[in-house]
């Protein structure tokens, strides 16, 4: 098996520590691999590319974290 190591931003590792903490995952080696692994398969499944260009024809103002698009 392969390893890598990341740093992830403090929000991120909070993030995982709840799931552990609820009982999702074992330890964060297990929610990591498996997080990236549900990541993938869901950028193969949904098309990144069409996300950006679809997101691409409302500029940067629209959006956000707190925006809703219709």
């Amino acid at each position: 098996m392969g390893k890598i190591e990341v740093d992830l931003p403090d929000r991120l590792e909070m993030q995982i520590n709840q799931l552990i903490e609820e009982g999702e995952y074992i330890d964060s080696q297990e929610a990591i691999e498996d997080l990236i692994s549900v990541g993938i398969k869901t950028l193969r499944t949904s098309g990144r590319q069409e996300d950006e260009d679809e997101f691409e024809q409302y500029g940067d103002t629209v959006g956000g974290d707190d925006e809703y698009v219709f």
